[in-house]
């Protein structure tokens, strides 16, 4: 510890200020990575800066000292007291920045024990929080006009019938399936960013559409618990269990795991003094921040197809005298009264309570919209060529599993002619009309050219 105390020394000495003079915190939330980029010019600040994530390098192997804990805590003291946005800044879901956004979140918080999770690091006031109840709103009517219909099945079809939806969900369920060579399981990190890709860049009248549908029998509550492909993403190939403060350790050592989790502890915190039965008494923000977990270690699912509840895949045994707070992160999922209600306002007659202001249109994700950008030959700021050479890849296999005729254990995903089905127009059938044009049409002019042979020979 001598040398971590030593390289902390070297960080700060010279750059703390012995007074310095607190400036007020900014009331709006600006960008994290704004916020550096303003640091940046101050060398002082960036000093600041890099002792600190020297600080969070060496607090991820072990807890630190309290000497190195002290000065790690008056560095971060100095640097905010010098550049306050960065104690105020605030992040966006999806972004192509996000992961660089959180990382200079949490570097420049030190916060000790469960403090840190109090928080979210995503700004929700530029977010549309009744995109949820529009959601709803649209499950409540089929569910009152078509009682007896698979609600998710309805949802797997309208997701095919939009490009998007249909060729991301395809590209996790294969990544979801696929076995590792040599072993016969999933390659669990290719399948969790499969479906962070799926719900991040698809709008979420399909994605939450699909994760939320409602359902009144054990057959669609199965294709419901099956979305997310659980045996990879979601259990262990070995079908142990990990201890739930296990499970929340390693995904503090994650940026993305740790900010999606503080989200939904954030955002589903339970009170009965609502409506809703959230603190925040918001159901969409609860449906959002739930569906950010999935694709990180700490992803939750249906714990059976005959009930909506839900669960976390780990336990509490061999918790020791930490059992209370075990139990009480398992129970934010299981015994939620606010994520309860959120959930079954999906299929429900009706707006939850909270949600009564006009309901806006509907808006894509952001990463549609830069997608968007993208096609308008605008450039963007950051190109990551390994995610787009891994996107061509998961796009390789997609469609050699395809044209193998491959079918999935865990997602039904239908190929193009049973997608293309109009759903809510009441059709059974998978592409008739589209046979009768590109078949019927050649054996009409065969037809035509016989019977014209047969009467010049006669």
């Amino acid at each position: 510890m001598f040398l971590i105390r030593s390289a902390l020394a070297l960080f700060f000495a010279g750059v703390l200020p012995s007074s310095a003079p607190v400036n007020p915190v900014p009331s709006s939330h600006t960008d994290c990575v704004e916020a550096y980029r303003e640091c940046s010019g101050d060398p002082r600040c960036v000093a600041l800066y890099r002792g600190l994530e020297l600080c969070a390098s060496d607090a991820a192997v072990l807890p630190l000292e309290e000497q190195a804990a002290a000065e790690c805590l008056e560095g971060q003291d100095a640097l905010l007291e010098k550049h306050p946005a960065l104690l105020a800044c605030k992040c966006q879901r999806g972004y192509r920045r996000e992961e660089q956004c959180l990382r200079i979140y949490w570097r420049v918080r030190l916060l000790p024990g469960e403090d840190e999770l109090e928080i979210s690091p995503y700004d929700d006031t530029l977010m549309d929080t009744h995109m949820a109840s529009l959601v709803a709103a649209s499950l409540a009517s089929s569910v009152m006009q078509l009682d007896d219909e698979n609600q998710c099945l309805k949802a797997a079809q309208d997701c095919g019938l939009y490009e998007k939806c249909g060729s991301l969900r395809s590209e996790y369920a294969v990544a979801c399936t696929k076995r590792v060579p040599g072993i016969n399981r999933c390659n669990q990190h290719k399948c969790h960013r499969g479906l962070r890709r799926f719900l991040e860049r698809v709008p979420e009248e399909y994605s939450l559409g699909l994760l939320f549908c409602p359902c009144t029998n054990t057959l669609c509550g199965e294709r419901r618990r099956k979305t997310i492909v659980p045996s990879c993403s979601y259990q262990e190939m070995e079908g142990l269990q990990p201890n739930c403060l296990h499970q929340q350790s390693f995904c503090r050592r994650d940026d993305l795991c740790r900010s999606r989790l503080a989200d939904f502890l954030n955002n589903c915190q339970p009170s009965p003094l609502t409506p809703s039965g959230c603190l925040k008494d918001s159901a969409g923000l609860c449906l959002r921040a739930y569906a950010g977990l999935i694709g990180t270690i700490m992803t939750p699912n249906y714990i059976s197809n005959s009930s909506a509840d839900v669960s976390l895949w780990c336990n509490c045994e061999g918790s020791g005298n930490q059992w209370q707070d075990c139990l009480r992160l398992q129970r934010m999922f299981t015994h939620n009264v606010c994520l309860r209600n959120s959930i079954s306002w999906m299929g429900s007659p009706g707006s939850p309570p909270a949600d009564i202001t006009p309901l806006p249109a509907p808006r894509p994700s952001p990463l549609v919209r830069e997608d968007e950008l993208l096609r308008n030959n605008h450039l963007p700021e950051h190109n990551n060529i390994e995610v787009e050479n891994e996107k061509e890849e998961e796009q390789t296999q997609t469609k050699e599993v395809i044209n193998k005729g491959g079918q999935f254990d865990d997602i039904n995903v239908p190929q193009y002619s049973e997608r293309a089905t109009v759903s809510n127009l009441g059709s059974t059938g998978t592409g008739g009309a589209s046979s009768l044009t590109a078949g019927g049409l050649p054996r009409a002019i065969l037809l035509l050219f016989l019977l014209s042979g047969s009467f010049g020979c006669g």
